[in-house]
């Protein structure tokens, strides 16, 4: 059960469907948002817990000379396979997950949104008051992954297969927003959505 505190708005949605769009837009109209990506990777600098255990795991050809984490290197190794992507998850949901609900009670917004492609995976949804799950057709988000991560077809293929099928995280959620199209139109399901939030 959710927490005394802000209302906790949870907001998933599968790789490039535009899940960062709605979290800025909800920002926009004064939530506080939080970046489940940005907190692993406060958590995964050199010398942590976190990054120690992963090198355990995976080894030290995951690292960068400088002794940070080669992002691109782990990515080749979990995306391919779901063993892999599950120790990954084992090691690093926990503190991440503690970490963002310490960062939510600290906030002084009325509304937090927290923006986590595993919310329900990692089991933030629990915390949430409220979730939503962003969506678009299957040709709209490879085409936005090839473009924003400069991958191939192939790899980006790759990425989204590696992913819980978008019905589910539909099948979940309080709320749905299909970024299938224009900005405007999705910014006008968020504005309505936003407005039948019950809060004070």
């Amino acid at each position: 059960m959710p927490e005394a505190g802000p209302f906790l708005l949870g907001i998933t949605g599968n790789i490039a469907c535009g899940k960062s769009l709605v979290s800025s837009m909800l920002a926009d109209l004064g939530a506080d948002v939080i970046d489940a990506d940005h907190v692993a990777h406060d958590l995964m600098q050199p010398g942590s817990d976190v990054l120690r255990k992963i090198v355990a795991h995976f080894g030290a050809a995951i690292l960068q000379p400088d002794g940070s984490l080669n992002r691109p290197a782990l990515g080749s190794i979990v995306f391919g396979d779901p063993e892999a992507l599950a120790q990954l998850e084992r090691i690093t949901h926990p503190p991440t997950v503690r970490e963002i609900l310490r960062r939510a009670s600290a906030s002084t917004a009325s509304v937090v949104v927290i923006d986590a492609i595993k919310l329900f995976e990692a089991g933030l949804a629990d915390h949430c008051h409220q979730t939503w799950t962003v969506s678009c057709n299957p040709a709209a988000q490879l085409d936005r992954l090839m473009e924003r991560n400069r991958l191939t077809e192939q790899e980006a293929r790759q990425r989204i297969e590696s992913q819980p099928a978008q019905s589910e995280k539909i099948r979940k959620a309080d709320v749905v927003i299909d970024n299938s199209g224009s900005t405007d139109e999705t910014r006008a399901q968020v504005r309505t959505a936003w407005m039948s939030l019950p809060v004070s």
